[in-house]
């Protein structure tokens, strides 16, 4: 009876294993589907002039995705000047007064922003810049990325923050050093590889968003530089390119959708490997 009951619990064992790694493998293999699909299509598309050209009129092949690069540069770096003092900031705040009601309140708030819908805020962002300005622009798509961007931040600062021990604070204080010396010297180098890593993921997590630019950068086939003017960006170029009638914009749409999730697994490489080189232990 004891080896039929044991043979039983070794079969259901080897029975959960095997269901756990098949639905692991169903489970990733949509992701897998979806590379292949846009490598195929994409990477043909691929070369230096692709990259350094602007797009063609209608009706002309050829063409490329340059002002859509700068752009999607220029809004990503207008989120990060908004995103990241306040992100962190606000995660010492938080990693700090843990037990504070506004803390509490903040937090709430935090998730809330975090799970409004993207096109909720470029509506947002629209009614609060874009119509006193009376323009679009990559100013107010920077802000509603910024807002997107602003959760991310705050809650890898806040997580890494309270993985740091009580004592390497109190030693410095101890010493005399004064508290807003210790926090940016020691608790925020002890940290750094969580925020960066909150940073770089936040970066992925508004390199793709089409649908708030759809009502703030807008979109525009010249380079843009000025902030206060529309730009373009590659998911706003990957919308109207394959939403279009043309099969040669079509091609192009292959090719930024190519270079677009190039871009953000590259930052989801990155980030994994700043945690691993740079993990906080104590």
């Amino acid at each position: 009876m004891k080896e039929k009951s044991l043979h039983k619990r070794i079969l259901a064992d080897r029975l959960f294993k095997g269901m756990v790694v098949v639905l692991s493998f169903v489970s990733v293999t949509p992701m897998f589907l979806i590379l292949f699909f846009i490598i195929r299509n994409g990477i043909s598309v691929i070369d230096w002039s692709f990259l350094v050209s602007l797009p063609k009129p209608m009706g002309e092949s050829g063409g490329g995705i340059s002002n859509a690069l700068v752009g999607s540069v220029i809004l990503m770096v207008i989120a990060s000047l908004i995103s990241l003092p306040l992100g962190i900031l606000a995660g010492i705040y938080l990693s700090e007064y843990r037990k504070a009601r506004f803390a509490y309140f903040s937090r709430l708030s935090l998730e809330i922003l975090q799970g409004i819908p993207s096109i909720v805020i470029g509506i947002i962002a629209y009614v609060w810049i874009v119509v006193p300005m009376g323009s679009f622009s990559a100013l107010s798509g920077g802000v509603a990325l910024g807002m997107m961007m602003l959760p991310v931040i705050v809650m890898s600062t806040e997580e890494t923050l309270k993985l740091i021990p009580d004592p390497l604070k109190e030693a410095s204080l101890a010493l005399g050093v004064p508290y807003p010396r210790t926090i940016l010297k020691v608790i925020l180098p002890a940290g750094l590889s969580g925020i960066v890593t909150g940073v770089l993921l936040g970066i992925a997590r508004i390199a793709g968003e089409t649908a708030p630019l759809l009502f703030t950068a807008f979109g525009s086939p010249f380079m843009g530089l000025n902030i206060f003017k529309p730009v373009n960006s590659l998911p706003l170029l990957v919308f109207n390119y394959a939403t279009s009638p043309y099969p040669e914009w079509h091609t192009l749409a292959w090719g930024a959708s190519f270079v677009l999730i190039v871009f953000i697994l590259s930052l989801n490489i990155i980030a994994k490997l700043v945690t691993r080189r740079w993990k906080v232990q104590f």
